[in-house]
């Protein structure tokens, strides 16, 4: 039956890496340097690294978001099967009935698939489905019984994730440009991996000094930071104090900006510097160059400063935004250790947060100036990450030139 046998591949938290990272490791696939599988954290520095980035969206009809960044979003998949000379097989159909037989005929075949469903028709996500949008991220199938009417999924959870082979069709079909497809990767080359690793080293200091490839250089790297610590300090147009004064919008952006930067967007507290850190200590032993282990120590002391600010956003001194913390990493770590064993504890812990939003439209417990000092609190951690930023990444760029 097209289940894969002896699939136990569930160490990765961040959806790109991830998936990439299990799918080689059950496939068989030893990184050259350690005899082991790739880490994450090897395939997070070769995708770009660490960089950071700070956005904000204000749709009618949704709560505003602030979204930060923390690792390269350009590209990364196909930076890394390009840089790592991986081949891949993508196999797509619009037809779901041929989407079913190539999800199948690749499990016969002994590949781990990786896929790109909409996340809100899989109901471990408890996500709430909107027409207007949808939510995909890559994940790996390993098993699929038409007759039992199961698929089994390794996404982010320390634990295998079971759906329903229907719940998989709709969410595989949903989104044009993914619909059905599939995509089966082969072995690295192991003979490209120091130029590999070297570029990705490269594209870290870029992301973080230079003018990015897209967008407005405000949204990224040392200047993003810069800026984002303005709009909390100003009152002009676009800064918190202007935008996001006081109630439901002022918690709404606290959370979205908690959520990207931590372990619910599939990140560590450190705002995965720590991991970063693990990557230049492999990176030294592929490179033989030992000025890394210098970088990785200052990566490892900004990754102290990112978990203060990412305290400072929800701070325990406040029981109504600790709270709503503590929600967020309840469910956080049920999913990650149970996957949905406890789901009806994770739909609790989402619905203590929309009840939190919903009370704060009419009366949110900090006055003017508590709103003012937590704004400051923020910017004062932001200045921290900043200026550790900015030595760590000093600190690559002299040891790679």
């Amino acid at each position: 039956m097209p289940t894969l046998e002896n699939y136990s591949q569930f160490e990765g938290r961040y959806w790109d890496t991830a998936a990439i990272r299990n799918t080689l490791d059950y496939q068989g696939v030893k990184a050259p340097h350690t005899g082991e599988p790739f880490t994450e954290a090897m395939l997070l520095g070769i995708s770009g690294g660490v960089a950071f980035g700070y956005f904000t969206f204000h749709y009618k009809g949704y709560d505003p978001q602030v979204n930060l960044l923390t690792r390269n979003t350009f590209g990364p998949m196909e930076t890394i099967f390009d840089r790592m000379g991986i081949a891949r097989d993508a196999r797509q159909s619009t037809s779901a009935d041929k989407g079913r037989q190539n999800l199948m005929a690749a499990l016969e075949e002994g590949y781990a698939p990786l896929a790109s469903p909409d996340g809100s028709l899989l109901p471990y996500n408890a996500l709430s489905y909107d027409d207007a949008n949808w939510y995909t991220m890559p994940l790996v199938i390993f098993g699929y019984e038409p007759e039992a009417g199961e698929a089994y999924i390794s996404d982010r959870s320390r634990v295998a994730l079971t759906v329903s082979t229907e719940d998989l069709d709709k969410a595989r079909g949903r989104i044009k440009k993914d619909k059905h497809r599939l995509l089966l990767l082969d072995h690295p080359d192991e003979a490209r991996l120091a130029d590999a690793v070297r570029q990705g080293l490269e594209d870290c200091v870029r992301l973080m000094t230079e003018k990015p490839p897209k967008g407005s250089a405000k949204n990224f790297g040392l200047r993003a930071m810069e800026h984002w610590g303005e709009m909390l300090e100003k009152t002009s147009k676009g800064s918190w104090a202007r935008e996001y004064p006081t109630g439901r919008p002022l918690l709404a952006v606290l959370i979205s900006s908690y959520t990207f930067l931590g372990p619910a967007f599939g990140k560590t507290m450190a705002a995965e510097r720590d991991v970063y850190a693990d990557f230049l200590d492999e990176a030294t032993a592929v490179l033989g160059l030992p000025a890394l282990e210098n970088v990785a120590l200052r990566y490892r002391n900004a990754g102290e400063a990112w978990r203060a600010l990412l305290g400072a956003l929800l701070p325990e001194t406040v029981p109504f935004l600790s709270d709503v913390r503590d929600n967020i990493d309840r469910k956080t770590d049920l999913f990650i250790e149970q996957g949905a064993a406890q789901l009806d504890e994770i739909v609790a812990c989402n619905e203590s947060i929309e009840a939190a939003k919903t009370a704060s439209e009419s009366d949110f417990p900090m006055t003017e100036t508590e709103i003012a000092d937590l704004r400051g609190e923020i910017r004062r951690c932001l200045k921290e990450v900043r200026d550790a930023e900015a030595e760590a990444v000093a600190a690559l760029k002299g040891a790679i030139a």
